[in-house]
């Protein structure tokens, strides 16, 4: 079976699979390059008859992963300019009211796309959600600094999505009033920058790993655009890069992302950078950001919106496991990082006192984890608390068998999504628990339809925290308190 769907631009035909009508690669800007590159995103061109929305659209240009990240979080490269799309799944195109989610992927502002397996909104359907996933400019062409054009390009393409939604999703069965917006990693911490700027385009938002300390000075920004500009041999402005292939850039852009991440230099890359260890972020442009999203959230930005932010136990094993960096680690090395990225002298000594068991590589990942999402996650929450805004948490603590990860970044995907598919196992291993899935899947779809997930919210004084494991579920009051105090 098929539909046919008006959008603002023109009509596009889904096709039907077990109740389910998908609607794949629509365009919502046009596409961002020769006279539109490094612009803010323009609308589309309007088409004639009806276009065919089968076939997921291009991705943004993006280098691959290396290994073993590659098998880890597989994800598809597909070729062409039009890469400013989304994907529709819906239960009831010509329906009314129904709960709508829009999905952005994460992949440290520099790879992903809305058309990973793992995000394939079939099943958020089923159960009665319109589920939206979206593609947005990556890398340079999405985050650099580039002196004579906007900064930000990515998030505003994230914003002119949201706007599309508000415009064109009744026509798939969606309520436009009754939007969460939801993301993990690079796309959890879009979320919270989205809810810091109060924008009135969706109702609720769910941070998986990524919450609102990240962003980055325009100076440091800078740092980091001059280095790419010297290795590529240009100026560092945006005519000079604009006159270059996107795929010559790519190299540039993965050696000095490298660069940063391994080694986070507040010397030579700026304060901001190394804090979060990525070299393109979101940037405090005093336009859209003005604030660090957590800074602004606390002030009472976002208060309205219903918020939904967690975690994984084990983040950063994602990040040092699999590749062997972790027996390479000494505590002299854990230290150096650590206090390039901003974390407070004394903490790693604290930490070893109270893991004297753990190698460095271990105790590398567990400072991490709280620096980079733990610690971030519970300011957010606080701070949307205290100033009025209805408020739950998560962790998730299941451990995959596989690479000695543990409960690392990005593990909680296939399991919201209900998709523990073949394509997840890199990250879960073979039979991971379904019936986790079920749970945290569900509660996902109540948070978007009622704005409750489903158990009690977290508030400053009690700091209630839903824990998801394999066996069973349970609330549990500040889980490691003693350490996150520490921190403050």
């Amino acid at each position: 079976m098929e539909a046919v769907v008006q959008t603002s631009h023109g009509k596009v035909r889904g096709r039907t699979r077990d109740g389910v009508t998908a609607f794949l690669g629509v365009p919502y800007a046009a596409p961002p390059f020769g006279p539109n590159r490094f612009a803010a995103p323009r609308p589309p061109e309007p088409w004639d008859g009806v276009r065919d929305a089968f076939e997921f659209g291009p991705t943004a240009p993006m280098p691959g992963y290396p290994r073993p990240f590659d098998t880890l979080l597989p994800e598809p490269a597909i070729p062409g300019e039009d890469c400013l799309n989304l994907n529709v799944w819906t239960p009831e195109p010509g329906g009314s009211g129904l709960p709508v989610m829009v999905w952005i992927h994460g992949g440290a502002f520099r790879n992903g796309s809305g058309a990973v397996s793992v995000y394939n909104g079939h099943n958020f359907a089923r159960d009665g959600v319109v589920c939206v996933t979206i593609n947005y400019r990556l890398g340079v062409e999405g985050f650099a600094n580039l002196p004579g054009a906007p900064c930000n390009r990515g998030l505003l393409d994230q914003i002119a999505a949201l706007e599309w939604v508000r415009d064109n999703i009744a026509g798939f069965g969606g309520d436009p009033g009754n939007v969460t917006v939801f993301g993990e990693s690079a796309g959890g911490m879009s979320v919270t920058t989205l809810v810091s700027l109060d924008l009135g385009l969706f109702r609720r938002a769910i941070a998986q790993s990524g919450a609102g300390h990240i962003a980055q000075d325009p100076d440091d920004a800078m740092l980091v655009t001059r280095e790419m500009a010297a290795r590529l041999g240009i100026e560092p402005t945006a005519a000079a890069f604009a006159a270059l292939d996107p795929a010559a850039i790519l190299p540039a852009q993965a050696s000095v992302a490298a660069e940063v991440t391994m080694v986070p230099d507040p010397g030579r890359w700026g304060a901001t950078t190394a804090a979060g260890g990525m070299s393109l972020t979101p940037i405090l442009d005093g336009e859209l950001i003005t604030r660090r999203p957590q800074d602004a959230i606390a002030a009472g930005a976002g208060r309205d919106v219903d918020l939904l932010l967690g975690y994984t136990s084990e983040e950063f094993r994602f990040f040092l496991m699999p590749t062997g960096l972790a027996a390479e680690l000494t505590h002299e090395i854990v230290g150096l990082v650590t206090a390039g990225m901003g974390v407070p002298a004394g903490l790693p000594a604290a930490y070893r006192d109270r893991h004297p068991d753990m190698t460095a590589g271990e105790l590398m990942a567990t400072i991490i984890t709280d620096h980079l999402f733990r610690i971030p996650a519970n300011r957010a929450a606080a701070g949307h608390a205290a100033s009025g805004g209805r408020t739950w948490m998560y962790e998730f603590a299941w451990r995959s068998p596989n690479h000695d990860l543990g409960a690392c970044h990005a593990l909680e995907l296939g399991f919201v999504f209900d998709n523990l598919t073949a394509e997840a196992e890199g990250l879960t291993g073979p039979n991971p628990p379904q019936a986790l899935a079920d749970r945290m899947h569900r509660h996902w779809v109540a948070f978007a339809a009622t704005g409750d997930p489903g158990w009690e919210r977290f508030d400053p004084s009690t700091r209630l925290v839903r824990m998801f494991d394999g066996p069973g579920d349970e609330t549990v009051t500040d889980p490691r308190g003693d350490v996150r105090k520490l921190w403050d």
